[in-house]
């Protein structure tokens, strides 16, 4: 199943290769190096799932969280990936991975959110992964 997807993270490297083994997965991906970049993004399209970095300048993936669930398409499925996942306890993310991480399990992950019906949460999947 191909998704349309919006990586936001301020690492170019990282999103880089995110995009890269994504589009190898056969998704469609679109990337902003930072925060305010992403929401723009996101308000402008529609994705079918947001992957964002919680560490950022301007405008950190905690503010792109709360930014999307108050949004008219609050029920995308939002992936966080922090090096510092200490600071994901207590958000509303639909899944979290912990830098660094395996692409098959963010593919993995991907596959699962992309499945459910929107609104719906996964069992599970809001463990850290180590």
């Amino acid at each position: 199943m191909m998704c349309h997807i919006l990586v936001i993270d301020d690492e170019k490297h990282i999103l880089e290769m995110i995009e890269m083994a994504l589009t190898k997965f056969g998704h469609d991906v679109e990337t902003a190096g930072d925060g305010q970049e992403g929401i723009r993004k996101f308000d402008e399209k529609r994705f079918d799932l947001v992957i964002t970095d919680i560490k950022m300048p301007l405008l950190d993936g905690n503010g792109v969280l709360q930014h999307i669930r108050n949004s008219k398409r609050h029920e995308t499925p939002v992936i966080g990936i922090s090096g510092t996942p200490w600071m994901l306890e207590g958000a509303n993310f639909d899944a979290v991975l912990t830098k660094p991480f395996l692409i098959k399990t963010l593919a993995d992950y991907i596959r699962n959110l992309a499945t459910i019906p929107y609104g719906g949460s996964p069992a599970g999947l809001n463990a850290t992964l180590s």
